[in-house]
């Protein structure tokens, strides 16, 4: 062999190695760069781990410039070496970037939106394309993204010559297409859900009376977006369930049923948690005036609504949101293998698609497993659904607060059947499903900052339960039933009126938690062992003195009488006289304002009297 020959077989043989040198290189950066995204976390083994990983990358750099260049030795052990390591490197980085983007795919600064255009199963356009004539209906409310914005944009986009009608509400807005004053209507994406349990009944069948002629998605950025800090402060978090009838948060524009608000401190590791009745008659903050309503009605206008309307009547800023779709809870049970809950009653309850008939779920009284769908159905239940089930199913109190309590449970289930995680596999299809189907404005650095709250639990208590590592201090809002005008429907409906005393006691618990506020200790304590131990529920207890103060019906009263008692709940009266009409002289024939309506969202009511 010529000297010629030989060198070029040298050269030929430092390829191998210089290839493997670049393949360590490459994976060494690509796992100090995955390492570098779980800032936070275990800083100190984070810090080791790289500090390592440069030095065996300077020492594979070195000793493979010697192999190339000074020794002529086959190095087997170290192309092994090479191999196994960048294989480590790999799959470990691979691992960590898998993780890390499923959690920053939860984390959103904006909100989907998601409107349509619809109309009446008996209208024969299918397409936008089939609309010429036709009248269309959208919100007259600036602030609504999907009910006005969109609407607009999409008439302009797609240059419909169409007239237009605006609309107060949606509840107007759906009479109106019913009752043939109008064609066509923009509603929200998942309108069919959203509106199917108004008070009424009306709209209970919506999916099976419309159909949908045009959809459109947007994406805006909410106001409500965190600093992006670790949580190591008291912070706040809304849990909002989101009934769609996807499979994931695509078109999941939301009722306000399910809501939960927590406080949590890092320090102590307390946590109150209040569940907020659907129909809590609260100020609603994006609507006109602040008008009061039905809180669930403020999802119409999505998370940020929620958010600010809750804040302004608790007076608690509220620091995150989680959205969470009420088919996701149902997969992520399945997943964990079910969850163990002490079930208050025997009960049914239609399945996560809303169909009762040979779907209908029987769930029985007492501590067992609960699979997805029984969890999410006694999540859901609130009624006792008389006309669908047997006696042996229906018995016990349902309703909202019971519901709220139901809620609870199902949570504690949940964290505590989460702690038993141990399976890689199991974790990433945990995360996957939590990827599809939760969302939230906690930035990915607070997330996974988590992970030290969750340490940190562990570490200071030995106990198995959850109840036990975390102290959960439950809050309740007291009030009482009510029955108030409502304008759009045009007939008195159900309302939840909260007690002023119970708003300001959960306020207080929850600043007190949050460490915005000392707390105030009892002196006294009293104990019977012979008695029962009953939970002290923080608002439960507390109640208020006087009703709400609704305009009365003055139909056929005399004018002083009318007047008088108008005078009583804090209302103006404007007299009109008339000189024809059926009644009494001098009795009043029509009221401007229907009777009910709460006297302290209208300054006057115009009388109109008999003045022969």
């Amino acid at each position: 062999m010529t000297k010629e020959n030989a060198k070029k077989i040298r050269k030929q043989n430092r390829i191998p190695y210089l290839i493997f040198l670049l393949f360590i290189l490459f994976a060494s950066i690509y796992m100090l760069y995955s390492i570098h995204l779980l800032a936070g976390i275990e800083n100190k083994i984070r810090t080791l781990l790289s500090i390592n990983i440069v030095l065996i990358s300077i020492f594979c750099l070195f000793y493979n410039f010697k192999v190339v260049f000074h020794d002529r030795k086959k190095h087997v052990f170290y192309l092994f070496f090479c191999i196994l390591y960048t294989f480590i490197l790999t799959v470990g980085a691979r691992y960590i970037n898998k993780t890390y983007h499923v959690i920053d795919n939860i984390s959103t600064n904006a909100t989907r939106y998601y409107s349509s255009l619809i109309t009446t199963k008996e209208n024969k356009a299918d397409s936008l394309s089939e609309i010429k004539t036709g009248t269309i209906g959208y919100l007259n409310d600036s602030a609504s993204v999907d009910g006005n914005q969109m609407p607009k944009e999409i008439i302009e986009s797609e240059k419909l010559k169409n007239k237009t009608i605006e609309y107060e509400d949606y509840v107007t807005l759906l009479n109106a297409l019913f009752d043939g004053k109008i064609e066509y209507a923009f509603v929200p994406g998942n309108y069919a859900i959203m509106f199917s349990n108004l008070d009424g009944g009306k709209f209970e069948h919506l999916s099976e009376s419309t159909k949908v002629l045009y959809t459109k998605e947007k994406k805006v950025t909410s106001e409500n977006t965190s600093a992006g800090s670790s949580l190591e402060k008291p912070f706040t978090v809304l849990i909002m369930g989101v009934d769609s009838e996807a499979e994931s948060l695509e078109g999941s524009t939301f009722n306000g049923d399910a809501l939960m608000l927590l406080t949590f401190n890092p320090t102590t590791l307390n946590t109150t948690i209040l569940s907020i009745p659907r129909d809590s008659y609260v100020p609603i903050t994006c609507f006109a005036g602040k008008k009061k309503n039905k809180i669930t009605h403020a999802a119409w206008y999505g998370a940020d609504c929620m958010m600010d309307t809750i804040s302004n009547f608790l007076d608690v800023d509220i620091d995150y949101y989680l959205k969470i779709n009420f088919k996701g809870v149902v997969k992520l049970i399945d997943k964990l293998g079910g969850v163990e809950v002490d079930v208050p009653y025997s009960f049914c309850e239609q399945d996560s698609s809303r169909r009762f008939g040979e779907n209908t779920l029987y769930v029985k009284k007492g501590k067992q497993t609960l699979n997805g769908e029984q969890a999410l159905a006694l999540s859901r239940n609130r009624k006792s659904h008389a006309d669908k089930c047997s006696s042996e199913w229906t018995k016990g109190l349902r309703n909202d607060f019971v519901r709220g309590q139901n809620q609870q449970l199902v949570l504690r289930a949940t964290l505590n059947k989460l702690k038993e995680v141990s399976s890689l596999d199991t974790l990433y299809s945990l995360l996957n499903t939590i990827g599809d189907n939760m969302e939230t404005n906690m930035k990915t650095s607070e997330m996974l900052s988590l992970y030290n709250i969750g340490k940190d639990i562990l570490v200071k208590s030995n106990s198995s339960n959850m109840e036990d590592l975390v102290g959960f201090q439950r809050l309740y809002l007291n009030g009482y039933d009510d029955y108030i005008y409502d304008s759009s429907m045009g007939k008195n409906l159900y309302e939840y009126i909260l007690y002023e005393s119970s708003i300001q006691a959960v306020s207080n618990a929850m600043k007190v938690n949050l460490e915005r506020k000392s707390p105030v200790l009892e002196k006294e304590f009293t104990f019977d062992a012979n008695e029962e131990y009953e939970e002290f529920v923080i608002g439960k207890q507390l109640k208020g003195s006087s009703a709400t103060s609704k305009i009365p019906n003055v139909v056929g009263l005399t004018e002083k009488n009318a007047t008088t008692k108008m005078k009583n709940v804090g209302v103006d009266v404007v007299i009109r006289y008339i000189s024809e009409g059926t009644g009494t002289n001098g009795s009043v024939l029509k009221q401007s304002v229907s009777a009910g309506t709460e006297a302290s969202s209208t300054r006057e009511v115009i009388l109109t009297v008999l003045k022969k």
